[in-house]
């Protein structure tokens, strides 16, 4: 079992959203790795933006009950998390996403929840693959 698990929004859409078409493998994920997870502020801004109106109802009580907990600084890590954006820019890596990769560096055994498959492409620490579980 990991050490740390981090989410990415896709993660917490599929998971808060049952008409998502990833709901049933998010479930199946909470089973396996229960909270509480970690993120960056970046992530949740996207999560409420994208998992809607009934939905954002589940995803504030996971955050007030400490099952989502934002451990990240953007400002103890810019010049990495910039870094990386200047290195994926052809992807293109978005913010959230520099800060996930950089999380995977900084937090102790790592597994990130995503469903987005650039995280295949991204690498941490320069050559390492980011250790992450998503839908087949």
């Amino acid at each position: 079992m990991p050490a740390s698990v981090v989410v990415d929004a896709s993660f917490l859409v599929a998971l808060f959203s049952d008409k998502d078409v990833n709901h049933g493998w998010a479930a199946s994920e909470l089973k396996r790795f229960p909270p509480p997870w970690k993120t960056c502020e970046a992530v949740l801004c996207e999560a409420f933006h994208l998992v809607g109106a009934h939905p954002t109802r589940a995803l504030i009580t996971a955050v007030r009950r400490s099952a989502v907990i934002c451990g990240f600084q953007f400002g103890e890590h810019a010049a990495e998390v910039l870094r990386l954006m200047e290195k994926y820019h052809d992807v293109p890596m978005s913010f959230a996403d520099a800060c996930l990769v950089r999380m995977t560096e900084i937090v102790p055994d790592p597994i990130l929840l995503t469903t987005d498959t650039d995280f295949r492409i991204y690498r941490r620490h320069g050559r390492q693959v980011v250790p992450c579980i998503m839908p087949r």
